[in-house]
C-alpha cells in the first residue's frame, strides 16, 4: 500500500501569520505603490481569489516578486512572536503517528520555517521543506516536488488556506483540503470546490482517512 503524503501550506495553515503579513503589507504600500488595508477591506479581500486581490490592490507584477522577498525578511525577524494555529501541533503529531509523511511547501524563506518548527517543537514531523515564490499559484513548485519527491499524485494531499492552494493542487491533480482558519473565508474557498473544507486542525486525520 503507498504512504499517503500530506503537504501543507505554512503561512496562515500551520502558523498564526495571516495578521503580522497584514501589518507587514501595509508598512510596505507606499514602497511599492499599492493600497493599504482597513479592517473593513481585509474581510472584504479574505473572499478575493490572489488575481482579484493583486488587481484590486493595483501592484505592479514586475514589483510581486520584489515585494515577497522583502515580506520574508521582515517575517525573519518577527519568526520567534509566532504561535503554531491552535491545534495544529496535535493534529501533525497524530498524522505522523498514525503512519502519514508530511511536508510543507511555501512563499515563505525556508530559514524562517525551520527556525519556527524548531521554537515549537515540530521540525522533526517533517520530512521536506520546499520553499518558491510564485504570483498567481503553486502549481509549478508542487509538480516540482512531486517529480523530485517521485511521488504519486493519488498518494498526495494538499492542505492550504487560500483559493491559489485549490487552484494548484487541482491543475496538479492532487486533493486538497481547504481550511478556514487561515486567510480565505469559507465562503471563498467553497466557491474553488475543494475535495474537503474543514474548520478545525482536529477533523484533519479523519479527512486524511477518507482520501
Amino acid at each position: 500500500m503507498t504512504q499517503k503524503v500530506i503537504i501543507f501550506d505554512f503561512d496562515g495553515t500551520i502558523a498564526d501569520t495571516v495578521d503580522a503579513l497584514v501589518t507587514i503589507a501595509n508598512r510596505l504600500a507606499v514602497e511599492f505603490g499599492y493600497i493599504q488595508i482597513t479592517p473593513e477591506e481585509l474581510a472584504l479581500l479574505r473572499t478575493f481569489t490572489s488575481r482579484e486581490i493583486i488587481k484590486y490592490s493595483g501592484i505592479s507584477l514586475f514589483k510581486i516578486p520584489f515585494l515577497l522577498k522583502k515580506v520574508k525578511g521582515e517575517l525573519k525577524h518577527k519568526i520567534q512572536e509566532f504561535k503554531p494555529i491552535p491545534g495544529i501541533h496535535e493534529a501533525l503529531i497524530e498524522l505522523q503517528t498514525q503512519g502519514y509523511r508530511l511536508g510543507i511547501i511555501t512563499s515563505n524563506s525556508q530559514e524562517n520555517v525551520i527556525a519556527f518548527l524548531e521554537n515549537h517543537e515540530l521540525d522533526q514531523l517533517f520530512d521536506f521543506i520546499y520553499s518558491g515564490v510564485t504570483i498567481f499559484g503553486k502549481t509549478t513548485i508542487i509538480n516540482n516536488v512531486l517529480r523530485q519527491k517521485k511521488l504519486k499524485t493519488q498518494a498526495v494531499i494538499y492542505v492550504g488556506d487560500e483559493t491559489r492552494d485549490i487552484e494548484a493542487s487541482k491543475k496538479a491533480n492532487i486533493k486538497v483540503i481547504a481550511v478556514t482558519w487561515g486567510f480565505n473565508s469559507r465562503e471563498a474557498l467553497a466557491k474553488q470546490n475543494p475535495n474537503f473544507l474543514i474548520n478545525h486542525p482536529s477533523e484533519l486525520l479523519k479527512v486524511v482517512k477518507n482520501c
